[in-house]
Formats: C-alpha cells, sequence, structure tokens
C-alpha cells in the first residue's frame, strides 16, 4: 500500500478546510470509506484516486508521493527563481528580515562555491544534508506556532521531527568530519584574507555571521 497516500489525501482536504463530510459527499463515497482511505486502512482504486486528482486538481503522481509539487512536474534549476523573496522587516528590528537572510544566503553561496573547488562529491552530499535538515528542522518549528496548520504535510510526526532531524544533522556532521579526515590535504586555502579577496561582495556577510555567532557560543561557554 503506498504510504504517501493517505497524508496527502487527508492534507489537501484538511488545507481547503473542508470536512470529511463534504468531501465524501464530493467525491461520491461514504464518509467511513473515506476516514479509511485517509487513515490508510484501505486502498482505493484507480477511479477514486483519478476523481481526487480532478476534486483537488492535482497530479496523480503528487496523490502517490512521486513528485513534490501538485502538478506532478519535476523540478529544475531552471524553475527556481533568482529574485529575493520579498521583505516582511518591521522598522525598528535590530537586524532586519532583509539583512539576516542577506547574511545566511551570501554565507551559502561562499560554502558551496568551496565545495564546488574541493570537487568531493561526499562533502558536497554531507554538507547539503546537514543544512537541509536544519532548515527541515526550523521551518517545522515555526509551523508548529499556529495549532491549525494540519500536521498531514509531513509524514514524520511533530513530535518526533525535532528530535530526528537533530539526529540527522549529528550524522551528516560526522560524515563531513570523515570525509574531510580520509581526504588528502586539500589544496584550496582558506583564510580572512583569500575569502575577502575571492568573494568581495559576499565575504562581509560570512565574516559577519561568523562573529556573531561566536558572541552568541561564548555565552554558553
Amino acid at each position: 500500500m503506498n504510504t504517501d497516500f493517505p497524508r496527502i489525501l487527508s492534507l489537501l482536504r484538511k488545507e481547503r478546510h473542508l470536512s470529511q463530510k463534504a468531501a465524501a459527499a464530493d467525491l461520491g463515497v461514504a464518509q467511513a470509506l473515506l476516514s479509511h482511505y485517509e487513515k490508510g486502512k484501505r486502498e482505493p482504486g484507480l477511479d477514486f484516486l483519478v476523481r481526487v486528482a480532478d476534486y483537488y486538481n492535482v497530479s496523480t503522481d503528487y496523490l502517490l508521493g512521486r513528485s513534490a509539487v501538485s502538478s506532478g512536474s519535476i523540478i529544475t534549476e531552471n524553475d527556481i527563481p533568482d529574485t529575493e523573496l520579498h521583505s516582511r522587516a518591521k522598522a525598528g528590528d535590530n537586524i532586519s528580515v532583509t539583512m539576516a537572510k542577506k547574511l545566511l544566503m551570501n554565507s551559502i553561496d561562499i560554502i558551496y562555491d568551496i565545495l564546488g573547488k574541493i570537487g568531493n562529491a561526499g562533502l558536497n552530499s554531507a554538507v547539503t544534508n546537514m543544512l537541509n535538515l536544519t532548515v527541515y528542522k526550523v521551518f517545522r518549528l515555526i509551523f508548529r506556532a499556529n495549532k491549525s496548520n494540519t500536521q498531514n504535510m509531513f509524514e514524520i510526526p511533530d513530535e518526533r521531527s525535532c528530535h530526528t532531524a537533530d539526529a540527522g544533522i549529528h550524522l551528516a556532521e560526522a560524515e563531513i568530519a570523515t570525509v574531510t579526515k580520509n581526504m588528502d590535504n586539500v589544496s584550496t586555502e582558506i583564510s580572512t584574507v583569500l575569502i575577502e579577496k575571492e568573494y568581495p561582495k559576499q565575504s562581509p556577510a560570512l565574516l559577519s555571521l561568523i562573529k556573531s555567532s561566536e558572541v552568541q557560543l561564548k555565552k554558553l561557554q
């Protein structure tokens, strides 16, 4: 049985603020049967799958968890815009949303450029996993702030999500340590001077992030 379908089926209904009774009536099935589908106790036929896709205007690939986007498209680099998201920072903030975002994004740009120069696929994968899981954890912490948000957006239960992400982050960190230990001496030298020379526009972001992070970490010592 496909384990993604029940979660996504329930997510689509809840995000559209439909009661189970209303959705069942629109889909032409009994509420009890729809409940079984959403809980994964029963597996629907192909005709119902197509009906759900038409009803919610999504692809069957999305319903089955084969695509992360409702259209069923496979996202490529060209689909990701270069423009920044609109900033909603409030005047008087100690640090604006725009500034915080620029610090992170420019710092990550430098990290990935350095990874490209090193050219180790294992290191790149481990770093990416660590960053992905960090973003995932932060997003879930923000997501849970609104109690009305439906947890069906995720497969991992909320009570386990952060601990599981932490475990994944620690594993990625260990993988980075293992990969770098087993690598030959990396020819790519890293220093403040070289960073400022190589990345004149982005370097202030990374160096500021390092400084502010260490100020914060010193308080914890």
